[in-house]
């Protein structure tokens, strides 16, 4: 019995190991990701399924995956963990370290997209950071979720599915970086966030969608027109610390010292949150041109929607200030960084709000 075994087990060892290689061969042929992991609720955890409470950045990348069944028949999928802490503690040193792997990835032939796990508080900063410092055409996808990994329901295993089969489509190319979230496809310049706590959080309200991801295959409807990746002319290789920009709220008969003070303690710009079209009451005007003297000044607003035009009822050429366009205040923030990055004049920062 035993040489009849053996005899019949050469054929079957065969077959599996022609299985094997077909196997392997098919992998090859799937597009290269890598996943870099910051954190974020899409990696938090809580006591139990059905509480509000809950810890960001409990879980590592592995964990993650390995609740997305079927993800790695979209790709083949590399995990790297950048950081691990909620976004409201993202700095720049993560941003900058994030941006530069995801240029060293994107030069590589053997890499065709790159995903990043994020926290939605500040996803919208760091989209559009990295849409300014990022030197590819390949997809680049931030996705999150605003349920942790362990509630009833959590959003994250789909979202990221999502991410990974925006990151591997050829067609997401040359959009700039993507934000995905909740089956839609956000450019960096327009998304934001709108509800504290809703599953269809962030919107583009000025420009709408650039497409819709449904559980693998996407479908797009516009390409972002502003400057960016590898259009862009911010190149942070060098870099290791950006100039401080502050953003400060105007509201209802509010007094100017907040702006002087910003001034006095270092800041090397001012980003306004200005009521309606960027504006502020008269004492809070003039601080903002004295500041403009020093620092650059940037007229954004706290409105959710529309553009802060210039000199429309502030006088910007004379006070020397600049109108954000369509940037809310917190990347009206990013790019400001960015432009200080070299001496420019009051003009040439007023350029960069309109191309990017």
């Amino acid at each position: 019995m035993k040489p009849r075994y053996r005899a019949a087990s050469i054929p079957l060892m065969f077959l599996l190991l022609v299985c094997v290689q077909i196997s392997l061969a098919q992998n090859k042929k799937l597009p290269n990701v890598v996943i870099l992991a910051t954190g974020g609720t899409i990696a938090g955890a809580a006591a139990s399924g059905t509480q509000s409470a809950y810890t960001s950045g409990a879980v590592g990348i592995d964990t993650m995956l390995a609740a997305v069944p079927g993800v790695k028949d979209l790709a083949n999928i590399k995990g790297e963990q950048i950081s691990n802490v909620g976004s409201q503690d993202m700095t720049f040193e993560i941003m900058l370290t994030l941006a530069k792997r995801i240029n060293a990835l994107l030069a590589s032939n053997a890499v065709d997209g790159v995903v990043v796990t994020h926290g939605t508080d500040t996803m919208e900063e760091t989209a559009y950071f990295l849409n300014l410092v990022v030197k590819s055409k390949k997809p680049v996808v931030l996705v999150g979720s605003m349920r942790p990994s362990t509630a009833v329901s959590a959003d994250g295993p789909l979202n990221l599915f999502n991410a990974v089969g925006v990151a591997s489509d050829p067609a997401s190319a040359g959009r700039g970086v993507l934000v995905v979230m909740n089956d839609w496809i956000h450019g960096a310049h327009s998304l934001t966030k709108t509800s504290t706590t809703a599953i269809q959080t962030f919107m583009s309200p000025l420009r709408g969608l650039v497409g819709i991801a449904s559980y693998g295959k996407n479908d797009y409807y516009n390409t972002p027109t502003w400057k960016n990746t590898t259009e862009s002319e911010f190149d942070i290789a060098s870099v290791s610390q950006l100039p401080r920009v502050d953003i400060i709220y105007a509201y209802a008969d509010m007094t100017g010292d907040l702006i002087d003070s910003s001034v006095a303690n270092g800041a090397k710009g001012i980003v306004i949150a200005g009521v309606g079209n960027g504006n502020m009451n008269k004492v809070s005007l003039e601080a903002a041109a004295r500041a403009a003297k020093k620092v650059a000044v940037v007229r954004s607003s706290r409105v959710i929607t529309g553009t802060v035009g210039r000199n429309v009822e502030v006088n910007d050429d004379e006070m020397n200030l600049i109108a954000s366009d369509e940037l809310n205040p917190q990347k009206a923030r990013i790019l400001l960084m960015l432009s200080l990055l070299k001496p420019r004049t009051t003009g040439e920062i007023q350029q960069l709000f309109y191309l990017y």
